[in-house]
């Protein structure tokens, strides 16, 4: 069916979207600091997305997209960019408004120590192969600059509660991306990995797209919350 992957995106974003108005959490009122992250962060995982497109390191199912793209790259592709990091940040504003951690952090640094350990052991096996590469490469930056570089803002704890929350629709929605299939992997690209039909890579690059809008959207907060304009 040609709507498929445009209705996926649609269910994405349709609960959080109609639930930003929820008055404890009041998702819409943040809207000025979700936005833009979610376009700066877009914009540098569409450029990492039409170049896997053009290295063939996936493609997408002609029978699942209306056709109308960029590049070659499907305009719900780039949809994707905007429901799922919405959908996951909404997530974690709930966690944050309903379950705010009170309790002093001591668990995010090592388990990051373990994300950023498992990066360079996947970089390591699976240099040769440009998802792989590409994915933990990424990843490994931002998190490094996240725990050891920046100092100002600290939301990691949170970060990895709502990763892991993001996780149960990640499993339902890409399991069905990969298995229908919508998108295609090309499996010399990748380490061969996989969680049924999702690739291991695939968590990965979920966390890294989480990681970098959540970043921002804290950072945009804070210089709001300085100048007065949260």
């Amino acid at each position: 069916m040609k709507f498929t992957y445009l209705l996926i995106n649609i269910a994405c974003v349709f609960f959080p979207l109609i639930l930003s108005f929820d008055k404890k959490v009041h998702f819409v009122s943040k809207w000025k600091f979700a936005f833009p992250a979610i376009g700066i962060t877009g914009l540098v995982f569409l450029i990492w997305d039409l170049l896997f497109t053009k290295l063939n390191v996936w493609s997408f199912n002609p029978e699942y997209i209306i056709g109308v793209g960029l590049m070659g790259l499907p305009l719900e592709e780039m949809l994707f960019f905007l429901t799922v990091p919405y959908a996951c940040m909404f997530i974690y504003a709930c966690l944050n408004a309903y379950f705010p951690i009170a309790k002093k952090d001591r668990f995010s640094l090592p388990l990051s120590n373990l994300i950023l350990g498992l990066c360079i052991a996947m970089l390591f096996f699976g240099y040769s192969r440009w998802y792989t590469l590409i994915n933990f490469a990424f990843l490994f930056a931002v998190l490094f600059f996240v725990e050891y570089l920046n100092h100002s803002v600290r939301f990691m704890a949170s970060f990895y509660r709502a990763f892991l929350v993001s996780l149960i629709p990640f499993y339902i929605v890409n399991g069905y991306l990969t298995a229908a299939p919508v998108v295609l992997y090309n499996k010399a690209e990748r380490s061969g990995i996989q969680v049924g039909t999702i690739p291991f890579e695939d968590h990965f690059y979920l966390m890294a797209l989480l990681l970098m809008n959540i970043y921002l959207y804290e950072i945009f907060r804070k210089r709001a919350a300085r100048s007065g304009n949260a």
